[in-house]
């Protein structure tokens, strides 16, 4: 992933409604979710949520196949995992870097 395909996707997610969108397909997981489903889930109008899933569609994070006569969306998972392995290309200067959770319940990098 280049640092362009990263801002498009970073720019997608910067809504509260797509990231809840792709939060939601995140849990749907492979078998996807239509759009009446996802709009009875997350109490959206279809209008809206099909301007979002376009958003999302378009900077990649989101799939779309027509089964019969329903689209069938879901997150690209490879895609979400390119955008975290760029974000975190260089953590901790390229060591190893291990994830705990402190007292404050906040996440802390314990080699950086």
């Amino acid at each position: 992933m280049n640092e362009t395909q990263t801002v498009s996707a970073l720019g997608a997610l910067a809504h509260v409604q797509r990231l809840r969108v792709f939060r939601a397909l995140v849990i749907a997981g492979p078998e996807g979710l239509t759009p009446s489903v996802m709009a009875e889930q997350l109490d959206v109008a279809r209008s809206a949520l099909s301007f979002h899933l376009k958003e999302l569609t378009r900077a990649g994070l989101v799939t779309v196949e027509q089964q019969g006569r329903n689209l069938i969306y879901r997150a690209d998972f490879s895609r979400m995992n390119e955008l975290l392995g760029y974000l975190t290309e260089h953590c901790c200067q390229g060591g190893t870097c291990e994830v705990t959770e402190s007292s404050d319940f906040s996440r802390s990098c314990t080699s950086c």
